[in-house]
């Protein structure tokens, strides 16, 4: 049983000497959460980028709860104010596996919840939820799990419990081997692994990995110090001798941290660990050997049973014989189904010996959920902006994931055939909606119930509706929708309800529209004055097609601009008319003058002559006269 295994630690450290050199450095991103400038950080002088345009939330100052929180100034915190959902949309993260790990804070102002709690979820999946007192725990104020990316993005949502604004410290997304941790049957893609605790035993100094110059391939783990499992329990062990096989693919572990242990003593033989844990899960437990005591050297020497909640998992682990010598790392790795709330390791020594452990890592295994269907998570968010949806309703993330946090208003249901959530009911009614109702609700085909009644949504109804064939209630009513209602609401052959009372509608119910009736369904049409044709409406005049019309629009227009061409030629004939008699009677005062002055002219010139005569007949009478 023993042999095979070993076989397989050397053949590990064998392509871990070899792929570790040549591969290239691990994708990481830090988030300074508030920040408005990139920082470094002592001591290693890691890098946090400025928090820029990856969420919504206000930025402010930070009181960091712990010695090991990273040592930042600025959090985000997300007011209730501003929904229940608050989300991390991070993009152009490489495809592959990662160690995501969100630190906690506290706001630094007067009035603020000095311990909020909140629910975390990565990629639509709930990984943790904050307990009171999580801000006097050192391995409680932080969030770490083994997730996969797949999409090119990161989501990492907040959820509001009505205990306090959530306040975030810090993102990592820090890229890990595609093999990392795992645990044999179940694991995969569709799997997350979420810390519950790391341990190295034997110090009292908690150090991450890159407190011990680990690989960055490791994830820069957090390994919290356990001194001692019990007064009188145990005794602790170090070395600083180097230790072989401890930094290979695919888990990167630390030399550092097999150079310390523990190991029990003859007053309490068995080495016993115990943690609390959530009921009816699954869990993966990680246990560290090295046999760095100097009292043991050689095989059989030291050998003992592991036990885990009272099942025997490894018998007759000897240590240097399956790991292949003295200060030489051993992994061994169980699966444990919980019931209760305890998880609990026993090491077994068996011929009056002793049992050793040098670190515990404990990972609850959660199944990663189904996400929303691509098409329908987009319909709903340009409702959203189309519906003027207030920030309140906290449409972050994915509609129906976590399910313990879906959208307000939106109603999920899973789809076996496609292993895929979609929406089947909308229910936004009394909300204060003001925009309209956009075409791409025709998206949401797997919607049985639409509410809208109560709001203030304007504009038609989107004929697209007919295209929904499983709609079984549409309520409109108590609108501002104006329009026509479209003919193909009348294709909806499993609506049962139709509400669209209290609106703006006009002209004929459709004929299929109508004929719902006759299958029993319930529609209520009344208080839309424009609308006619059913029993219980008014009655409609002569019903003109489509075509009718526009021909008789296309008529009128023309007549209108006949009559305003005609409207014009008079008016210019008119304007003529009166500038010709203008111009005439300008010139009529002038005119006269000139005939008097002529005639004038006339009379004088025939009063001379007639002197003339007078004066000739009197020469001739009066005879010559004498010249002197």
């Amino acid at each position: 049983m023993m042999l095979p295994y070993t076989l397989a630690c050397l053949l590990i450290f064998s392509f871990g000497l070899t792929s570790s050199s040549a591969r290239q450095a691990p994708y990481s991103l830090r988030i300074s959460c508030g920040a408005r400038h990139n920082v470094k950080t002592p001591p290693t002088y890691a890098l946090w980028y400025k928090d820029i345009a990856y969420t919504g939330g206000v930025p402010a100052n930070a009181t960091p709860p712990s010695y090991i929180t990273p040592p930042l100034k600025t959090l985000r915190y997300f007011p209730i104010s501003e929904g229940p959902n608050n989300c991390y949309n991070i993009v152009r993260v490489p495809k592959g596996h990662y160690s995501v790990r969100i630190f906690f804070g506290i706001v630094d102002q007067p009035n603020f919840d000095k311990e909020p709690l909140f629910d975390i979820s990565i990629e639509g999946t709930q990984i943790y939820s904050l307990k009171s007192g999580w801000s006097g725990q050192d391995d409680q104020v932080f969030a770490e799990a083994l997730v996969f990316l797949l999409g090119g993005t990161s989501t990492i949502c907040f959820h509001s419990t009505g205990h306090g604004d959530p306040a975030i410290l810090s993102i990592e997304i820090l890229q890990v081997d595609d093999k990392a941790y795992h645990f044999g049957q179940g694991w995969g893609e569709g799997v997350m692994l979420r810390t519950t605790t790391r341990l190295t035993c034997g110090t009292g100094k908690p150090r991450f990995d890159e407190d011990y110059s680990g690989d960055r391939w490791g994830g820069d783990r957090f390994w919290n110090p356990m001194r001692s499992f019990g007064k009188g329990a145990d005794s602790p062990r170090s070395t600083e001798n180097t230790i072989k096989k401890a930094s290979v693919t695919p888990n990167f572990y630390p030399e550092g941290l097999y150079q310390s242990a523990l190991v029990s003593t003859d007053d309490q033989p068995d080495l016993t660990y115990s943690i609390d844990v959530e009921p009816n899960r699954n869990y993966s437990v990680w246990m560290h050997f090295a046999e760095i005591d100097a009292t043991v050297t050689a095989e059989g020497k030291r050998v003992f049973d592991v036990v885990i909640n009272g099942d025997t998992f490894f018998e007759d682990v000897d240590v240097i014989k399956m790991s292949g010598g003295r200060y030489t790392a051993l992994v061994l790795n169980a699966t444990v189904a919980v019931s209760g709330r305890t998880l609990t390791v026993v090491l077994q020594p068996k011929g009056g010996g002793h049992a050793i452990i040098n670190a515990i890592e404990v990972f609850e295994i959660i199944t990663a959920q189904f996400k929303t269907l691509r098409d329908e998570v987009s319909a709903l968010q340009k409702m959203r902006k189309a519906l003027g949806l207030p920030s309140r309703f906290g449409w972050n993330g994915d509609p129906c994931v976590p399910p313990q946090h879906p959208w307000t208003g939106a109603d999920c249901q899973l789809d076996k055939n496609t292993s895929r959530w979609v929406i089947d009911g909308l229910d936004l009614d009394n909300q204060g909606l003001k925009g309209f109702l956009p075409n791409d609700i025709s998206k949401l085909k797997h919607l049985q119930s639409i509410n809208l009644s109560q709001n203030s949504i304007h504009g038609g109804i989107p004929a697209s509706l007919g295209s929904i064939t499983n709609l079984q209630v549409l309520d409109l009513s108590y609108n501002s929708f104006n329009g026509s209602i479209p003919e193909a609401i009348g294709e909806l052959t499993s609506l049962r309800i139709l509400n669209l009372n209290g609106n703006s509608l006009s002209g004929k119910v459709p004929a299929a529209v109508g004929g719902r009736l006759l299958h029993r369904a319930s529609c209520n049409f009344t208080d839309n004055a424009g609308l006619c044709g059913i029993p219980g409406l008014r009655a409609c005049g002569p019903h003109l097609s489509s075509g009718a019309k526009i021909g008789i629009a296309f008529g009128v227009s023309i007549a209108f601009l006949l009559l305003v061409l005609c409207a014009m030629i008079w008016w210019k004939r008119r304007q003529n008319i009166l500038r010709a008699q203008h111009i005439a009677a300008r010139g009529a005062p002038y005119a006269k003058k000139r005939t008097h002055v002529s005639h004038d002219i006339q009379m004088t010139r025939h009063g001379q002559n007639n002197n003339s005569h007078g004066q000739a007949r009197t020469a001739v009478e009066n005879g010559p006269s004498l010249l002197s």
